[in-house]
């Protein structure tokens, strides 16, 4: 059974940070590319960043740069990904996401899904 489950949601201040993680299970984690997307409300969802199977291939959303880190470790099967300097704006669901696409996930069809974890920012 493939389960994708983050943790390390909540809430927090405007600046602060955050770091999410993606605890991956049921299928081979190390051939997957890796990936967060967050969904506002009332917004569709949007890519935020994505890792290769290797680690590498590192990609993040042009408007987080920055602020935003993805990474990954093959021999714990989890995806990272540290917020730092967050905004109200970057309230929303972050899900995890395992690309079908060794290297990229954006544009890209997403084999599995997590469920999502809240982030809120707010003072």
């Amino acid at each position: 059974q493939v389960q994708l489950v983050e943790s390390g949601g909540g809430l927090v201040q405007p600046g602060g940070s955050l770091r999410l993680s993606c605890a991956a299970s049921g299928f081979t984690f190390s051939s997957y590319s890796m990936g967060w997307f967050r969904q506002a409300p009332g917004k569709e969802r949007e890519f935020v960043g994505s890792v290769g199977w290797s680690g590498g291939m590192r990609k993040v959303a042009d408007s987080l740069k920055g602020r935003f880190t993805i990474s990954r470790d093959n021999d714990k099967s989890t995806v990272t990904l540290q917020m730092n300097n967050l905004k109200r704006e970057d309230t929303a669901v972050y899900y995890c996401a395992a690309g079908s696409h060794p290297y990229y996930i954006q544009d890209q069809p997403v084999a599995y899904w997590g469920q999502g974890t809240q982030v809120t920012i707010s003072s």
